[in-house]
């Protein structure tokens, strides 16, 4: 007996609290953060950082990664927020959806870099702690989309199809009612949590530094998401036949790629410290204890 025959999409995307709209997408992308920056702050300590170090880096960190995210989201679906009678004030309401990876990872790297900087660690070390978080924040993060009803992929008779009611402003103009959509956020929420497994298994199997952890990274969220990518039905600009996040991604695998090269020459052994040069914490030399005779 076959039980699941199509995934129902929810009937709600918020909460109302008192005056408050609490939307559920910005939930997720919320718990996304805040268990990445633990989950980072957890690994740096076991390098030697004192615990909560991570969160005066995610200070930084966070914030220029929403508006990277944001920017990139815009600038590449610029017919959903500049035309006609458009509200421009849609470009800022986060909360309805809309931050793109590539977009938060490039600023993001901003901020992490400033931050590790003020921290005195280094950033590539950073940057390898960070890298399950990350994954695993954009894992969180796509129930926000199942939630919105949102970047679902082409029509699907498999049985874990998406439902998407007709009236759904994304629902494709010139097919009929009641068809089922691949769910890519589901899809994208498998491989993401599959990946943090992988990379944190490699890692340590590996003995991987100097940014190789998040080279990994790059590599393997990319190739899935080119491949997520090339089935959702979603408006995107298209840039020589391809979807102008599938060129993202096609360039994330080779960054992540030339990041292992070049860094396995340049870096061959291991890092010496988390530390930057000269920014060690001073360890207290132990105190001497005297005996009296007698």
């Amino acid at each position: 007996m076959n039980l699941l025959l199509s995934i129902p999409s929810p009937e709600i995307s918020f909460i109302d609290l008192g005056p408050f709209r609490v939307h559920f997408y910005a939930l997720f992308i919320l718990s996304g953060i805040v268990i990445a920056t633990l989950l980072t702050d957890a690994r740096l300590k076991s390098r030697g950082t004192p615990a909560g170090l991570f969160l005066d880096i995610a200070l930084w960190a966070v914030p220029m990664g929403i508006l990277g995210g944001r920017f990139f989201h815009v600038i590449t679906h610029p017919n959903d927020y500049f035309y006609q009678g458009a509200d421009l004030l849609d470009v800022f309401k986060i909360w309805e959806g809309g931050l793109a990876i590539y977009g938060a990872l490039m600023l993001g790297a901003v901020g992490v870099f400033i931050g590790s900087r003020q921290a005195g660690i280094r950033f590539l070390s950073v940057a390898d702690a960070v890298a399950p978080g990350i994954l695993l924040a954009q894992g969180i993060g796509r129930l926000g989309n199942y939630f919105n009803q949102e970047l679902f992929g082409l029509p699907t008779e498999l049985p874990w199809g998406l439902e998407i009611p007709s009236s759904n402003p994304a629902y494709p103009n010139g097919l009929p009612e009641g068809l089922t959509f691949h769910p890519t956020f589901l899809y994208e929420l498998l491989w993401n949590l599959t990946g943090v497994i992988a990379i944190l298994w490699l890692g340590k199997k590996l003995q991987l530094q100097w940014g190789k952890v998040f080279a990994l990274y790059l590599i393997f969220y990319s190739t899935g998401r080119a491949m997520i990518e090339s089935i959702r039905i979603d408006p995107s600009e298209i840039i020589l036949g391809l979807r102008v996040n599938i060129w993202s991604a096609l360039i994330g695998i080779a960054i992540g790629v030339a990041i292992i090269l070049v860094q396995s020459r340049r870096h061959p052994g291991r890092e010496p410290s988390v530390w930057l040069p000269g920014r060690e914490p001073v360890q207290e030399a132990p105190q001497s204890i005297s005996k009296s005779d007698g």
